[in-house]
């Protein structure tokens, strides 16, 4: 197994700390107390914002099992940049909203590059064989049940 240094996984306490914290004071306020019923795309954003900083309270405790949150918030905030505000600014100059996001976005990516062990996630999400797709069942101490 690839060994992840501590400063590493301090970094990503730090990370999943930095969600909980933020990502929990801006949308769970909004989800307890809204304004206004949301719309369902905006229902969706939020619910999964909300799930996102819940789960990443445990990160802090369980920094590489939890990877898989860094690595869904990577890929999310790459493909937001790449299909949503790649083609808004080809279109035109951006509003300030949407010129905000991208800089937050862009800010994500570059942090979730820096802090996510890469060469952990090679030897155990690429290399590493996967699980079985067949049901085996669980050897107990007195042999086969």
């Amino acid at each position: 197994m690839t060994e992840v240094s501590a400063v590493r996984l301090y970094l990503m306490r730090s990370l999943y700390l930095l969600n909980f914290v933020w990502l929990g004071l801006t949308v769970w306020p909004a989800i307890i107390h809204p304004a206004r019923p949301f719309a369902p795309l905006d229902g969706v954003a939020f619910s999964f914002w909300a799930a996102l900083s819940t789960l990443c309270g445990l990160g802090v405790r369980y920094p590489l099992r939890m990877l898989p949150l860094l690595m869904l918030q990577l890929l999310y905030k790459a493909i937001w940049l790449l299909a949503v505000a790649l083609p808004l600014s080809s279109a035109g100059p951006l509003d300030s909203a949407a010129t905000d996001l991208t800089k937050t976005f862009v800010g994500g990516v570059v942090m979730d590059l820096l802090v996510i062990p890469w060469a952990y996630v090679l030897a155990n999400y690429a290399k590493k064989p996967g699980d079985s797709w067949r049901f085996r069942r669980p050897l107990t101490p007195y042999g086969p049940s």
